[in-house]
Parts: structure tokens; C-alpha cells; sequence
């Protein structure tokens, strides 16, 4: 079997206790989180259903930019599709996590405001400052009051009752199929579709079932059990998945983690490792590695793993897979995805709640 991940720390059976416990799914996970991510090749069906049913007739019409305004679960599906799209499209795309819009965003933008929840208030106010600049703008939301503001513009309504961050497939492929129905790009309908095939295949080698031997996913996760992870990617396809890393593994397993990309990590960050020498044994770097890295970012990966290791940090090397750039895309998001939420399940959490967002949304609520 091809591995996708190679080094890090020795995984002994201590590591792996309880990932073969059915008992210890059901109580560390009595919200059967689990199944959303077994079920993600359905949700990417699902979501190419919903975007062709979706009539937007802009074709013809070159928009000067596209933004994607969104925050958290819902942004990232637009940093996936302006990597994707930078070698597809040449207008530029920018992903916009704030409350405001910049100066250029105007009457020849496309604007996605993209909200999950449909209350997200950085959202909320890109959307009003969308309109204000009288840009053209299609909301993706499950309902909430931006579907209520964006009464009688364009609206794809999705599935609710996902955490947000477990909907990629709902904020990823609409802004695909929209843009091809715009003309702007081909249609991806039959490469999702497929993708879905691919991945259905794969996640069957991570499933709970799998004994921790044949598990990657499981093995991943010993190696980052009681570590802080420092996920990093080229700057390129992989670098909003480092970023999708770093979040599902703060959110499902309630764990620091942090994310960069070559070559500008090394040109800063690899400092930083210098003077806190204690704090060696408590990091594991992992390193999101494509076949189309570019040859340099290779060879800084291969160096830099040196230094690390020199300084007792293990590295681990994870490496996509796929034919497709969706494939090698999402197949190295599903890893992840699987290895944040055994690693929940060692450190005895469960993966679904977000309480501390939670709390600090009824904070802000009452400011």
C-alpha cells in the first residue's frame, strides 16, 4: 500500500489505545461527527445537484475581480477554489475575511458572500458594502439574516445542520459552477463528480474499522498526539489546505496548531526555532508535500527537514494523491480531516462543539 505520511516519532500501541474501541467512538463522539466526514463524497453530489440547479445568466460579462467574502468553514472553500483557479482563470480572486471590502471591489466584481449560517457578521457587512458598490453578488447560505438582506438578488440555499467547517463540499463547489455558468471558466461538474468517486474509494482505508496498522489517519494522529503541529505547504495548491489543517485540528481536537508556506516560512519563521530549545519535544512539523511543487520549494522542504531534526523536531512528510488537481487537493483535506478527528478521540474531546466560539458570539452580541 502507498503510504501518504513517513517519519515523526515511533508509534508504540500506547499511542494507539482506544482507536480500535468502538466504546470509546460513542462517548468521545455521541454526535457521530464521524459521519460527516465518511459522508463527504455524498455532500460534493449533493452540492453539484444544488449549483446546477442555480439560474444566474451572466454569461458574456468579464468581471474585472472576484471576491469571495467569508469567514472561518465558509472562506476556506474559496481559498480552495482560488488556488484551484489560479492556473484556470486569469481574473484575479481574493478571499476577503474582514468586515469591509477594499477600494477596487466595485460595479465589475463578482462578490460570493459566502456564510454558512447566514449571521456571521464580518459577512453581513461585506455583503452591505457589496451593494453599496453595487457589485454583483450571489450569497451561499443555509438562511439567517443574509438570506433575509439578500431578498431578490441571487441566493444558493444549502443544506443546514452541518458545523460549517464539516460543509466544504456546499462552499467549494457552487463558486466552481457558477463561474462556469458564467462563462468564465469550463464546467467541473463531471471532475467533482468524479472526485467523489475517488475519494469515497480512499476514505475507505481511513474508516474506524481500519485496524491503527493500516490506518495512515490513525498513525497520524499518535504522531501528533500531545504535540503543537506546524503544518506547512508551498505556496501554491497545498497552502489553503495547511490553512484547513491548522483550523480542523484546532476546532475537532482542540489543539494549537499553526500553518505556513515555503519558500517565505524560510525566510523568517526557521529563526525562530533558535533560542526556545525546551520546546522542541512538544512540536511536530508535518509538511504537505505535491508532485508539482516547484523544484525549489522541494529542495528547501528536504533541507529544512534536516535543520528541524537536527534540533529534535520530528518532521513529517505527507504527500497529496490523485491524477487530478482535484484529486491531489482534497484527497491531502480528507487526511487531515480524518487525522484531526482521531487525534480528538486520544485526547478524549469531543470533535463537534465549538463552545469557545459560541461564547464569544454571545459576547459580541451584547457589545
Amino acid at each position: 500500500m502507498e503510504e501518504s505520511f513517513s517519519g515523526g516519532k515511533p508509534v508504540s500501541r500506547a499511542d494507539l489505545k482506544g482507536l480500535g474501541s468502538p466504546a470509546r467512538y460513542q462517548k468521545v463522539d455521541p454526535d457521530n461527527f464521524y459521519k460527516l466526514l465518511v459522508d463527504f463524497p455524498t455532500q460534493l453530489r449533493q452540492a453539484v445537484e444544488i449549483a446546477q440547479r442555480f439560474e444566474w445568466n451572466k454569461k458574456g460579462i468579464r468581471p474585472a475581480n472576484i471576491i469571495l467574502a467569508g469567514m472561518g468553514g465558509s472562506a476556506i472553500g474559496g481559498d480552495l477554489a482560488r488556488a484551484f483557479l489560479s492556473q484556470e482563470m486569469d481574473i484575479p480572486f481574493h478571499v476577503i475575511r474582514h468586515y469591509t471590502l477594499p477600494a477596487f471591489a466595485g460595479p465589475e466584481s463578482f462578490v460570493f458572500a459566502s456564510s454558512y449560517s447566514g449571521n456571521t457578521e464580518e459577512t453581513l457587512a461585506a455583503f452591505e458594502a457589496a451593494r453599496k458598490k453595487q457589485a454583483e453578488i450571489v450569497c451561499i447560505t443555509t438562511g439567517g439574516k443574509l438570506a433575509f438582506k439578500a431578498s431578490g438578488l441571487p441566493i444558493i440555499t444549502i443544506p443546514s445542520g452541518y458545523p460549517p467547517r464539516a460543509a466544504l463540499g456546499f462552499s467549494f463547489v457552487p463558486i466552481l459552477l457558477v463561474l462556469g455558468k458564467a462563462g468564465l471558466i469550463r464546467d467541473f461538474s463531471e471532475e467533482i463528480l468524479s472526485l467523489a468517486d475517488f475519494l469515497a474509494e480512499e476514505i475507505r482505508r481511513w474508516e474506524r474499522e481500519v485496524s491503527p496498522g493500516k490506518n495512515e489517519a490513525k498513525r497520524l494522529a499518535a504522531a501528533l498526539f500531545g504535540k503543537v503541529p506546524l503544518v506547512y505547504a508551498g505556496a501554491d495548491l497545498l497552502e489553503p489546505v495547511a490553512v484547513r489543517w491548522k483550523g480542523q485540528i484546532c476546532e475537532n481536537a482542540k489543539q494549537l496548531a499553526f500553518a505556513n508556506v515555503f519558500p517565505e516560512f524560510n525566510h523568517n519563521e526557521l529563526v525562530g526555532f533558535g533560542v526556545l530549545k525546551h520546546l522542541a519535544g512538544r512540536l511536530a512539523a508535518v509538511f504537505l508535500q505535491d508532485k508539482n511543487d516547484h523544484p525549489r520549494v522541494a529542495a528547501r522542504m528536504k533541507i529544512v527537514e534536516d535543520i528541524l531534526k537536527k534540533k529534535k523536531i520530528p518532521v513529517i512528510m505527507a504527500a497529496s494523491k490523485g491524477e487530478s488537481v482535484l484529486e491531489r487537493m482534497f484527497y491531502t483535506i480528507l487526511f487531515g480531516d480524518f487525522a484531526s478527528y482521531y487525534l480528538a478521540i486520544l485526547s478524549g474531546v469531543n470533535p463537534k462543539p465549538v463552545a469557545v466560539i459560541d461564547y464569544l458570539k454571545g459576547r459580541l452580541e451584547k457589545v
